[in-house]
């Protein structure tokens, strides 16, 4: 269906057809939801083995008992862990609770108020600071930046990471941009693996910026692959310590999405020095997370082999639903013309894109017929896409059936908006 194709009586023929059929699936009264990439009640269940793991041994391996204070970075064995995950140096790497997202926000914390590099270094003296931000993005990395006042500089995407280009001229020109977000891996929304020239160069970037600016590495999909080969990411800190800018690098990850989303255990990695640093601030909030938590965890997910098998399952349980979602899209808008999307091999996000200036409505209709989205614009710094074209879509939570009906409500609504709109035209 090409609609610039299409004479005006075809084009109103087409909106009678479409409209009859959206009216059907509103007159159902459905509730369907995509709006959030959590795990589903099946990927949560594999995890359930984690209470009563510890079968009253609360002794970690170095002879700590969980139960009490202290242990400020976390237990040897899932420090362990996360370094592996990170491709890091056991002493680069702080366990903390269950959230990756305050370890961020924390880390942001420490650069603007008080320094990685001492007082003098702190973010806030320097006048207005701003953060460049990929998009679209993770909208909570822009609620970080809001909180802060942070300006945000919008960096477009590519296929193969950030248009480096317009970063690296953003950064040499602005000094006051100090920092950028980074999901390389199954970037959030577009599922995009960043390039081994992209990771480079990025590695690169804080010798061409302003000082202290800092790179924040959100690996939050580093192991949540879909296919049994993945495409691997290059290691951010081995080719950030041959370009002598390690001390610009912060990364994170968590197992929020590999166990319980809730009762996780989130890491930090960062040189010694800046590990240091942030400890010396956190010890302030904090006498420790939860070890105990961290234990279970340890002792679920002993090593990477036992990781990666566990893994496995929960592709088994996500790639259907992936596949489902992009079976619409291709069966019913390829070579359309109506909207572009990749095909992730892994995270938990599909990025449609509408024709521009129909997001907004297209959301609008399918929230009337039955199923949330993400809001049009949540991918973009302040909720402002300005093409109007970015729709996230999460298809972890809804049952098969369930994402049947919604995929088929969805791309019924893209069709029906873009006919709309062209003969509005």
């Amino acid at each position: 269906m090409q609609l610039q194709s299409l004479s005006q009586d075809q084009l109103q023929s087409l909106e009678v057809e479409l409209a009859a059929a959206y009216q059907a699936f509103q007159e159902k009264k459905l509730s369907l939801d995509l709006t959030r990439g959590k795990p589903s009640s099946e990927q949560l269940n594999l995890s359930d083995a984690l209470d009563g793991i510890l079968a009253g041994n609360y002794k970690a391996e170095d002879g700590t008992d969980c139960r009490n204070y202290g242990g400020l970075d976390g237990l040897p064995e899932i420090k362990r862990l996360g370094a592996a995950i990170l491709g890091i140096g056991e002493d680069e790497i702080l366990a903390g609770g269950n959230a990756s997202l305050t370890l961020m926000y924390q880390c942001v914390y420490q650069a603007y108020e008080l320094g990685f590099a001492g007082p003098e270094s702190a973010w806030r003296h320097e006048g207005k600071i701003k953060m460049a931000c990929p998009v679209p993005g993770y909208d909570r990395h822009f609620t970080i930046c809001e909180a802060f006042g942070i300006e945000m500089v919008p960096v477009a995407m590519t296929s193969d990471g950030p248009d480096m280009a317009e970063l690296e001229a953003l950064v040499k020109s602005d000094p006051s941009i100090k920092g950028v977000w980074c999901v390389p891996k199954y970037s959030n929304p577009t599922g995009i693996i960043y390039s081994d020239a992209v990771v480079q160069a990025i590695a690169e970037l804080p010798k061409v910026a302003g000082k202290g600016f800092l790179v924040f590495w959100d690996n939050a999909y580093a192991v949540h692959d879909l296919i049994d080969q993945p495409k691997a990411l290059a290691n951010i800190m081995n080719l950030a310590k041959t370009a002598g800018t390690e001390h610009s690098i912060v990364q994170f990850c968590s197992t929020s999405k590999i166990t319980h989303a809730g009762a996780g255990v989130a890491f930090l990695g960062a040189t010694n020095g800046n590990l240091a640093t942030f400890k010396n601030s956190l010890c302030v909030s904090t006498i420790g997370p939860d070890k105990v938590n961290q234990l279970r965890h340890a002792r679920m997910l002993p090593d990477m082999a036992t990781l990666e098998s566990h893994m496995q399952k929960h592709a088994a349980i996500l790639k259907p639903r992936f596949d489902m979602v992009l079976k619409y899209l291709n069966d019913d808008l390829a070579g359309t013309g109506l909207g572009n999307w990749e095909s992730p091999e892994g995270g938990y996000f599909i990025s449609f894109d509408t024709l521009p200036g129909l997001a907004k409505s297209v959301v609008k209709m399918a929230a009337e017929a039955g199923v949330k989205l993400t809001p049009a614009g949540a991918t973009y710094p302040y909720g402002k896409d300005p093409e109007d074209r970015n729709i996230r879509l999460a298809p972890s939570v809804p049952s098969l059936a369930e994402l049947e009906t919604a995929m088929q409500i969805f791309v019924l609504c893209v069709k029906l908006a873009s006919v709309r709109q062209r003969l509005s035209a």
